[in-house]
């Protein structure tokens, strides 16, 4: 029986990931994401030659036809410009939004978020809650909650999807252009429902039809996906919203401690 082809998957001599022909993003695109991340890191810093075709397609182990569209997309979206015989320099880099937070502090860090980018409200309605959405909330399945679609830009570049659900009690009290103005945790507080604290999960995922075009980037890319459920002084569950982050747009960062528990030490979120 001849053994499967594993894709490349160590680090070769000029520090690149090997990409996978067997996940459903492109080749090309594998590639573009790992240039992005070291423009976006500095590692290729302002003015300086990124990887030629011919390197691209050595190091990656892919056709020149692949490598071209590689940065074809870096050029397209301005973040090199392609010379010939000067090869590709990066001029520019795309911005990245970053919330640092704990777990007192997150909540104004994603109200200080939200004051610093544009929102972009794509849909806007009273829908009947399905079971996780009920559950999440506390109520009945059927009861109605509002249901609304965001997209955030940061100078103009999208980075998030946000999908929330609200109690139909507390969503009737704004409106639309209120969502377009107002970050939704005010609305809430406004609302009469002042927020006490949190949870929220953190996982990956891939970007379907829906949120890949939304957000610019191709079906099947790679995304930072947050669930997080709001709750008042009350212990009400007031919001409940899912958001996918492009992560080469969007970074989330936590302090932590050591501490020591039951003669152990750990790293535990910093207070």
């Amino acid at each position: 029986m001849t053994p499967k082809k594993h894709s490349r998957s160590r680090t070769d001599s000029a520090g690149f990931l090997g990409v996978d022909p067997e996940l459903p993003t492109p080749l090309y695109h594998q590639i573009y994401v790992v240039l992005l991340d070291k423009i976006v890191s500095g590692t290729y810093g302002m003015g300086s030659r990124i990887p030629s075709e011919h390197e691209i397609e050595k190091s990656f182990g892919v056709s020149r036809i692949t490598a071209r569209r590689a940065l074809a997309q870096l050029a397209a979206e301005g973040l090199v410009v392609r010379r010939r015989g000067h090869g590709t320099t990066v001029v520019s880099r795309p911005p990245l939004s970053s919330v640092t937070g704990n777990t007192i502090g997150l909540m104004e860090n994603l109200l200080a978020m939200a004051l610093e980018t544009d929102v972009e409200l794509l849909e806007f309605s009273y829908v009947r809650a399905k079971q996780s959405v009920a559950k999440t909330l506390g109520i009945r399945i059927d009861d109605i909650v509002q249901r609304a679609v965001r997209i955030r830009r940061k100078n103009k570049q999208a980075f998030s999807y946000a999908v929330t659900h609200i109690p139909e009690d507390i969503g009737r009290k704004y409106g639309q252009k209120d969502i377009k103005k107002h970050p939704m945790l005010t609305l809430i507080e406004g609302a009469g429902h002042k927020i006490s604290h949190a949870t929220q999960s953190l996982s990956a995922t891939l970007a379907d039809s829906t949120i890949g075009p939304a957000l610019g980037i191709n079906v099947g890319s790679a995304l930072l996906k947050v669930s997080r459920v709001v709750f008042d002084v009350d212990d009400r569950p007031v919001e409940h919203i899912v958001v996918h982050y492009r992560p080469d747009l969007y970074q989330l960062n936590l302090n932590l401690s050591r501490v020591e528990a039951e003669g152990v030490n750990k790293w535990a979120i910093a207070e």
